[in-house]
């Protein structure tokens, strides 16, 4: 249902950290034109965790209305709280949103059937295509393929966002979910492979600043052209790594304010890239030939 280059869009944010209008119908247009595959609106890339409900449910309606049906949309509506992603769930079906993307409940670390029954409940209230979302990195709580198999037979849970870049689990829910739930990466550095072993794309903090070359990647993966992927992704790997040399998005988002997106502002706890790094990422940023 959904596949190739997915980007996690980045939120371009005013000095004072407002969400930056301008820039932000600029950012769509630059993906339109770059050939995204589809936008996650208010992912945890946007700093989802810093808006308000009002807010979230404003950034995701106008990016909506700027996309104007070119490309589908999926909202972030995850939170460890499940009446609040239920909430922020309904709300991305009522704003039209096209599928919604639900990060494992953080810091709750709840069980196995805890995760499932989270999921399940938020499936069969809202009548939404339904994206899993799996980061154990950054939630401590990790969604097991026994589980995502479970889940798997819930008809509007379409996918998982795998983003543990561990190959051998993502081809083990690939064998188990067979074409019940598609699997796509969450994992820049290890998409390629994943997309060449039967995933379906990628949704990606690099396709913020590289669109092009990220749609052009995954287009190759998923036809089976290992060549042809392999030399885009070349071009993307010093990316995938140096976008993380601080915790995402801060990178990503002052890469973005070089290439004139907004502000470099964060909103609190994170902070702005440390200036230490700006020659990595530069150099990143010119191996995929972005100008900055």
């Amino acid at each position: 249902m959904f596949q190739g280059s997915m980007v996690a869009l980045a939120t371009p944010m005013t000095a004072t950290g407002d969400l930056d209008k301008s820039a932000l119908e600029a950012l769509v247009g630059f993906h339109l034109d770059a050939g995204t595959d589809a936008i996650v609106a208010m992912g945890t890339t946007a700093e989802s965790a810093t808006f308000s409900h009002e807010e979230h449910r404003a950034a995701v309606k106008m990016i909506i209305a700027l996309v104007a049906g070119k490309i589908p949309v999926i909202a972030g509506t995850g939170s460890n709280s499940t009446v609040e992603a239920l909430e922020l769930t309904k709300a991305a079906k009522e704003d039209g949103a096209d599928a919604v993307l639900l990060v494992t409940p953080y810091y709750n670390k709840p069980p196995q059937e805890g995760l499932f029954q989270h999921h399940k409940l938020i499936a069969e209230k809202v009548a939404i295509p339904q994206l899993l979302y799996n980061v154990p990195g950054r939630t401590s709580v990790d969604m097991l393929p026994e589980t995502v198999e479970r889940l798997s037979d819930i008809s509007n849970i379409v996918a998982i966002k795998e983003a543990t870049g561990d190959l051998d689990r993502a081809k083990e829910i690939i064998k188990r979910c067979g074409d019940r739930i598609d699997v796509i990466s969450g994992d820049d550095g290890t998409a390629m492979e994943l997309i060449l072993a039967g995933g379906k794309g990628d949704i990606s903090v690099t396709a913020n600043v590289a669109p092009a070359l990220m749609h052009q990647m995954c287009k190759a993966a998923l036809a089976g052209d290992r060549k042809a992927a392999e030399e885009i992704n070349n071009k993307l790997i010093p990316l995938h790594t140096k976008l993380f040399v601080e915790a995402n998005p801060i990178p990503v988002k002052w890469l973005m304010h070089k290439m004139g997106y907004g502000s470099n502002t964060m909103r609190l706890p994170l902070v702005p890239l440390s200036e230490e790094f700006y020659p990595e990422v530069t150099a990143a940023a010119a191996a995929a030939g972005i100008e900055i």
